[in-house]
């Protein structure tokens, strides 16, 4: 295991209901912890850890006060998007401007970008600038690790 990846993953000796509680602490919004909890994981937790085991977030990036924003402004982009549409590299959240400003998107990219680096972030204006659109791309397997983090509906 990569000396970053101890650092933010543990060494195996976290349990359980610490990892819970971590994930808690930072509220899922966008974030992914993976840990090796192998006694309580099913084969198809495996599958999937092993599959999005190069996307994750270091959550000491940003401090509580950081972090606190951060989610809120997460939960806000995922609620009031006007559409999310797929990419060939990931998918495209549309917003509009009477709903998020360019500042808030701005500042969760800032955010988004410390914690989790492995996003390639991409913001346009379009139509006057009525229509704010936010598009995450990243490295091969990054579209899974998309959809399960920011709540992209099943087609």
């Amino acid at each position: 295991m990569s000396r970053q990846k101890e650092q933010f993953v543990g060494t195996g000796k976290r349990s359980a209901a610490g990892v819970a509680l971590v994930m808690l602490m930072v509220g899922g919004g966008a974030v992914h912890v993976q840990a090796q909890t192998s006694l309580l994981q099913t084969n198809e937790e495996r599958q999937t850890m092993t599959t999005q085991g190069k996307f994750y977030c270091n959550i000491k990036a940003l401090n509580p006060t950081e972090r606190t924003r951060h989610k809120e402004l997460t939960d806000k982009l995922i609620a009031v998007r006007k559409d999310v549409v797929e990419t060939e590299k990931g998918y495209e959240f549309q917003f509009t401007a009477a709903n998020v400003s360019l500042a808030e998107l701005a500042d969760w990219v800032a955010a988004e970008g410390k914690c989790c680096p492995f996003f390639d972030f991409h913001i346009d204006l379009e139509h006057g600038a009525s229509l704010l659109c936010l598009r995450l791309t990243g490295e091969e397997g990054i579209k899974p690790f998309i959809r399960g983090e920011f709540q992209v509906p099943a087609k």
